[in-house]
C-alpha cells in the first residue's frame, strides 16, 4: 500500500473538517469496504487516511464532494474560477500538495515581507536579494484570497479587510468597461477599503489572478516603491463576467514593523462584451514593464 504523504495527509485533515459527520462515517465504510467498524468521527477520519492507497482516488470519491475541494482550496489561497470542474480542481489540489509550498498567511502584510524572505532563501533575514515578482506573488495570493473571503457566495469566515492594510492617502482609481465605460476615483483608506469591499461583498465578484508569468510582472524603485500588476478573471457564482487588469503600489511602512501597505490601485475591468470573444482563461497583463516603470518615477 503506497499511503498518504505528510502533506496530503494534513490537506485531507483540512477536508474532512468541512464534510459532515454522516458523511465521513460514509466515506469510512466505503474506503474499508466496511470491514471496520468505527465509534466516532475521529477514528472514521483516522481510519479513511490510514486505509487510502493514494491522494487522487480518495479525492475522487463521491463523497469529497466539488464544493469540498474549491472551499479548500479558496481557504489555503489557491483560487479557482467558480465554475471549475471537479477533475480540474483535484488536479489543481494534487499539483499544490505536491509542490511543497505552504498555505500564505492570513495575517496582514508584514508576514507577506517574512513570507517573501523565506522563500527566496531561508536562511536570508536581511532582505538581501530582495525579488519583486516573488513579493508580487505573495502580495497577490494573500490579497485575493482575503478580498474574495468578504464573498457570501464563498460560505467562508471573511478574514481581516479593512483601512489597516492601506497607507492613509491612498488613491484607487477604477474603470469598468461593459456596456458603457465608467471611471471613479477614490481618495482615503477608509474609502478606498469600502469601494473594494463593496465589489466582493454587495457586488459579489471572485477575482482569479493569473499568477503565471504572462499574467504578473512587477519592479522596485529606488526609492521603495514596489510595482505589482496583475491580470485576471472575475466571476459571480459560476458565470465568468470578464478580465481585470489591477496595479498596486506598495511601500513599506517601518512605523509598523516594516509592513507592505498599499499607496495606490489602478483597476482595469472589462465585461465580456467589451472583450469581443477574446480568450479569458488565462488573460496575459497588456501592461508592460516601461509603462510600469512610469509609475515609479
Amino acid at each position: 500500500m503506497e499511503g498518504l504523504s505528510g502533506r496530503e495527509r494534513e490537506g485531507f485533515t483540512d477536508i474532512m473538517s468541512l464534510m459532515s459527520n454522516s458523511d465521513l462515517l460514509s466515506l469510512s465504510d466505503t474506503v474499508t469496504n466496511k470491514l471496520i467498524v468505527v465509534e466516532n468521527v475521529t477514528e472514521a477520519k483516522e481510519t479513511i487516511l490510514s486505509f487510502t492507497k493514494n491522494a487522487e482516488e480518495l479525492l475522487r470519491r463521491k463523497k469529497i464532494h466539488r464544493d469540498l475541494i474549491f472551499k479548500y482550496l479558496a481557504n489555503e489561497g489557491v483560487i479557482m474560477p467558480p465554475s471549475s470542474e471537479k477533475r480540474q480542481l483535484i488536479w489543481r489540489t494534487l499539483e499544490y500538495w505536491s509542490s511543497g509550498k505552504v498555505s500564505v498567511d492570513n495575517s496582514p502584510l508584514c508576514d507577506t515581507e517574512e513570507t517573501t524572505e523565506k522563500a527566496s532563501d531561508p536562511t536570508n533575514k536581511s532582505g538581501v536579494g530582495f525579488d519583486p515578482l516573488l513579493l508580487g506573488q505573495q502580495f497577490c495570493q494573500w490579497f485575493f484570497q482575503l478580498l474574495n473571503s468578504q464573498n457570501p457566495t464563498l460560505d467562508q469566515q471573511p478574514q481581516d479587510w479593512g483601512p489597516q492594510h492601506f497607507w492613509p492617502d491612498v488613491k484607487l482609481r477604477l474603470l469598468a468597461r461593459a456596456g458603457s465605460e465608467q471611471m471613479e476615483d477614490f481618495l482615503g483608506a477608509e474609502l478606498v477599503s469600502l469601494r473594494l469591499l463593496a465589489l466582493s461583498r454587495e457586488e459579489r465578484l471572485l477575482f482569479s489572478p493569473n499568477l503565471e508569468p504572462h499574467g504578473l510582472k512587477a519592479l522596485a524603485s529606488p526609492h521603495g516603491l514596489v510595482i505589482v500588476a496583475v491580470a485576471g478573471t472575475i466571476h459571480r457564482d459560476t458565470a465568468c463576467l470578464g478580465i481585470f487588469e489591477q496595479i498596486f503600489g506598495l511601500i513599506r511602512s517601518p512605523l509598523e514593523n516594516n509592513t507592505w501597505k498599499i499607496k495606490f490601485l489602478n483597476l482595469k475591468i472589462r465585461g465580456q462584451d467589451a472583450l469581443g470573444g477574446t480568450e479569458v482563461a488565462a488573460p496575459a497583463l497588456n501592461y508592460n514593464s516601461s509603462e510600469l516603470q512610469l509609475l515609479c518615477s
